[in-house]
Parts: structure tokens; sequence; C-alpha cells
């Protein structure tokens, strides 16, 4: 549970970090446009921190953790940080107002979108093995 906690507060960290950034950065260079960086913070608040905090809770109820579970968070955090880490690069060249190759652009997208996935199957995977152990509980 000792994980649970710090993994939040350490999110909790990254999306205030990611919110002062964004905000930092887009008054410097006088942006006031839509920007893939204001979701940063979002992003690391919800899917980071809300995420550990009601895992706190589940386990404290239910005892879901078992020896699959670090590996399924493992991949859930890789997700998050690398959909997290394109969303700023997304931003800061928006902001930036720096051209794109068409390829890159699409790399880019590609490896949010790997992010994104990893961030969908751990999240089921997660949630299967907390019906798993609500199941056993109730009976």
């Amino acid at each position: 549970m000792k994980r649970y906690i710090h993994t939040a507060l350490l999110y909790a960290v990254l999306a205030m970090a990611g919110g002062v950034f964004y905000r930092e950065f887009t008054r410097f260079t006088g942006y006031t446009g839509k920007t893939a960086l204001s979701v940063v913070h979002t992003h690391y608040f919800l899917l980071g921190m809300v995420f550990f905090l009601l895992l706190l809770l589940l386990e404290k109820s239910f005892r879901f953790t078992t020896h699959k579970t670090g590996p399924v968070l493992a991949v859930y955090h890789a997700g998050l940080n690398l959909t997290a880490l394109m969303l700023a690069v997304r931003g800061v060249v928006q902001v930036l107002g720096s051209p794109l190759s068409s390829g890159l652009d699409a790399a880019i997208s590609g490896i949010a979108g790997i992010g994104h996935i990893l961030l969908g199957v751990s999240l089921v995977l997660v949630l299967l093995q907390i019906r798993h152990s609500v199941i056993e509980t109730r009976v």
C-alpha cells in the first residue's frame, strides 16, 4: 500500500510540474492558442495520482495485489509516461511553431498511440485482477 501512496504523490508532483511548465512556457513565448501541453497536467493528475489513490483504497478493501500486479503496473507506468512525454513534445512543437515533416508528425502521433494502447491494456488487466479479488472476497 505504501507503493500506491508514494506513486500517487509522485504523479501529483509531475502533474503540477506539467501545469507550471505549460503556463510559464506559453507565457514566455506569448502563445495564446490551443496546445497539447495543456492536457499533460490533467493526464498526470487523473491517470496518475487519482488512479493510484483509487488503487490504494481498493487494495485496503480487497487485497487484490498479487505477483501479477507488478508487471501490469509497470506497463501502466510506461504507457502513462510515454503518453505524457509525447503530449509534451507535441505541445512544445505547437507552441514554437516548428514545421514537422509528415514522417516526424506521424511518429509523434504513433508513439503517443502506443502509450495509449499500453495504458488501455494495463488498465483492463488491473480491473480484471480487482474483479477477481472482489468475487473471491464475496464467496
